[in-house]
């Protein structure tokens, strides 16, 4: 069992899946003030790039990113936030 995954209470690991898939591309979008760097955006950006996919994380505009979210995606260039309508 690999300790990093996280797991439900009856032992299956969780899981998540993209808003949405266009060719190379997967889509997390998220309608909030302060997107976080949660356990979905590191899940997903991990699937993205095992499957040689970029990630974009839309959110509304005058939305933002918190600092620990902005720093991940620093130093992953398959990961994109955009600001939408």
């Amino acid at each position: 069992m690999d300790p990093g995954v996280r797991r439900t209470r009856r032992g299956e690991p969780r899981c998540t899946s993209p808003d949405a898939v266009d060719g190379t591309k997967v889509y997390l979008i998220k309608n909030v003030p302060l997107l976080r760097l949660t356990y979905q955006v590191r899940l997903l950006a991990d699937a993205a790039r095992q499957n040689a996919l970029e990630m974009i994380i839309m959110i509304p505009r005058g939305s933002r990113a918190s600092a620990d979210l902005e720093s991940f995606v620093a130093t992953r260039p398959w990961v994109e936030i955009r600001h939408g309508r």
